[in-house]
């Protein structure tokens, strides 16, 4: 008798699908201009029990505050690696990134 279960699992061999940002971020996701002029994909994420550290100002952010994630929309080392570059700032922290106070 079948277990029921369907199998979500790529065939083995076969290779990994690109990362498809509109499908993983939905319409959670909006494209902003960074400092240097360079889009970056900003979105707000669900609240989590993680903790996080904001590259703005060293300080933690707990998952349960609402926060920015932030991640450049192009690398020189493709879709993948932009997305492994996303990181949780404070919402203050992301506005005032790189731009004169």
């Amino acid at each position: 008798m079948p277990s029921g279960r369907r199998s979500s699992k790529r065939p083995y061999g076969q290779p990994h699908q690109e990362l498809d940002v509109d499908r993983a971020w939905g319409n959670r996701a909006r494209i902003e201009p960074g400092p240097r002029g360079e889009d970056y994909y900003v979105a707000i994420p669900r609240p989590t029990d993680r903790t996080f550290v904001c590259p703005g100002c060293q300080g933690e952010i707990s998952g349960a505050v609402q926060h920015v994630v932030a991640w450049p929309v192009e690398s020189i080392m493709g879709a993948e690696a932009a997305a492994e570059a996303r990181r949780h700032w404070h919402t203050g922290c992301w506005q005032g990134f790189g731009r004169a106070r």
